[in-house]
C-alpha cells in the first residue's frame, strides 16, 4: 500500500481511508473494514451491537444517552474491480498519486465518506466529550448487492424495539464537480416489472394456427412508453418508465414464439404510488386483450426531506468549511436512504464527488476528504453543541 506522494504524510481521514481501502471488501465480504471501525469508535465510548443477518456483516454503533439522534450511514462493500490490469494502479494497493488523488476501489463509493465520518466524530468527541444528543453508526456490507440483509434488516430490528432515528447523513457520493456542490434530500421510487406475455408457437407460414406474443405486445408495450404517469413537482421529475430487455423466439427463423417477456422499470415521484403504477399497468395491458403474466418487485419507495434541522445544519457546514453552498437533488438511482426513511429519519446524502465510482481508476481528491470529515463535523456542531 502506498500511503501518499512522496512530499506529504496523509493526514488522519487520509490515513483511515487508505486501511480500509486496502481490504478487498467486494460484495458481500466485509474482509475486516467494519472490525477496523468498530475499534476506533469503541475507544470513543461507543457502544457497538454487531449484527450478522443472513451471513453479512452490519453494525450499529451508538453514544449518548439523551436527545435526538444523528446517525451515520453507509457500506463498507464495493463492487468487484473488473480486470486489474485495466487500473493504472492495483484497485486493492491504494495511494495517492503525484497529483493528490487518493486511488484504489471504493474511493469514492464509499470508503472515503466512511474515514470522514470516523476521524469528524473523533475530533467532535475530544471537543465535546458531554455532547447533547446521540450520535450513531449504521454500516453494512451489503448495499451493493441484493441489500436485503444489510441497511434494509438493521433498520427492521431498529424498528422492533422502537428505536429512535431522527437525522441520518448517508455518505453516497452526492457531489458532481466540487465537493459539497450537491446534497441529495430524496430519492425517486423504483418499481420493476417483469412481463410474460403468452402466445402460441407455430411456424410461420402457418400464423393461422399461431399466435404472436410480440405482434399482440406492440401497441401495449407503445401506449405504457407513451402514457403520462405524472408531471413531477418542485423536488421530482416526471415519472419514468423504461424497458431493459426484451425476449423472444427460440432463434429459429421459421418459429413463431410461445412467449415475450419483457422486464421494465419505473423512477417514481411522489406524485403516484406503487399500487397506481401496479394498477394502471394492468388497467392498459388488460385493455389490448392480452394473455399475460406479470411479476412486481418494489425496489423502493420514494423518499424526501424537504426541509428541517439537518438539512439546515449539512448546508451551514458546507458553506463554512467548503466554501459553497449546495444544490438540492432528487436525482440518481437508489440508495439505502430508502429503508431509514421508513422510520420518519430526516435523511439526506452528502459525500464526494460521483465521476469516477464504479469505474476502473476510481479516485478522488485525497484533499477533498479532509473537507468532507470537517463538514460532517460542522454538522454534529450545528446540532449537538
Amino acid at each position: 500500500m502506498s500511503d501518499a506522494s512522496p512530499m506529504t504524510a496523509p493526514s488522519a481521514t487520509q490515513a483511515l481511508a487508505l486501511e480500509l481501502l486496502a481490504r478487498p471488501s467486494v460484495t458481500p465480504d466485509d474482509h475486516g473494514c467494519q472490525t477496523l471501525m468498530i475499534e476506533r469508535l469503541a475507544r470513543l465510548g461507543f457502544d457497538v451491537e454487531r449484527m450478522t443477518i443472513g451471513g453479512i456483516d452490519n453494525f450499529w454503533a451508538t453514544r449518548g444517552q439523551h436527545g435526538p439522534v444523528l446517525a451515520f450511514a453507509g457500506h463498507t462493500d464495493v463492487v468487484p474491480s473488473g480486470p486489474e490490469s485495466a487500473w493504472q494502479y492495483p484497485p486493492f494497493d491504494p495511494r495517492i498519486d503525484a497529483e493528490g488523488y487518493l486511488c484504489g476501489r471504493g474511493a469514492a463509493d464509499m470508503k472515503g465518506s466512511l474515514a470522514a465520518m470516523v476521524t469528524a466524530v473523533e475530533r467532535f468527541v475530544a471537543a465535546h466529550p458531554d455532547h447533547a444528543g446521540r450520535i450513531a453508526f449504521l454500516i453494512t456490507a451489503d448495499e451493493e448487492g441484493p441489500a436485503i440483509h444489510g441497511t434494509r434488516a438493521v433498520v427492521e430490528r431498529l424498528r422492533e424495539r422502537a428505536e429512535a432515528l431522527d437525522y441520518c447523513i448517508v455518505g453516497e457520493p452526492s457531489s458532481t464537480r466540487t465537493l459539497g456542490d450537491v446534497i441529495k434530500n430524496g430519492r425517486r421510487g423504483s418499481l420493476g416489472g417483469v412481463l410474460k406475455v403468452r402466445g402460441i408457437q407455430g411456424h410461420v407460414a402457418y400464423p393461422h394456427l399461431a399466435r404472436n406474443p410480440i405482434h399482440q405486445a406492440l401497441a401495449a408495450l407503445q401506449a405504457l412508453v407513451d402514457e403520462h404517469w405524472d408531471a413531477g413537482n418542485e423536488f421530482f421529475p416526471a415519472t419514468s418508465f423504461q424497458i431493459s430487455n426484451l425476449h423472444a423466439g427460440t432463434g429459429a427463423t421459421n418459429v413463431v414464439p410461445g412467449e415475450l417477456e419483457v422486464t421494465f422499470n419505473f423512477r417514481y415521484s411522489t406524485e403516484v404510488t406503487h399500487e397506481t403504477l401496479r394498477e394502471r399497468v394492468a388497467d392498459l395491458l388488460d385493455a389490448h386483450g392480452l394473455d399475460y403474466q406479470l411479476e412486481w418487485t418494489l425496489n423502493g419507495e420514494p423518499f424526501l426531506t424537504p426541509g428541517g434541522r439537518l438539512l439546515e445544519a449539512a448546508r451551514a457546514a458546507c458553506e463554512q468549511e467548503a466554501g459553497i453552498t449546495p444544490t438540492l437533488s432528487t436525482s440518481g438511482g437508489t440508495s439505502d436512504g430508502r429503508f431509514i426513511a421508513t422510520l420518519g429519519t430526516q435523511v439526506i446524502e452528502l459525500g464526494p464527488i460521483n465521476a469516477t465510482i464504479h469505474q476502473v481508476d476510481e479516485r478522488i481528491r485525497a484533499e477533498d476528504l479532509d473537507i468532507l470529515s470537517r463538514v460532517y463535523e460542522a454538522t454534529l456542531v450545528q446540532l449537538f453543541t
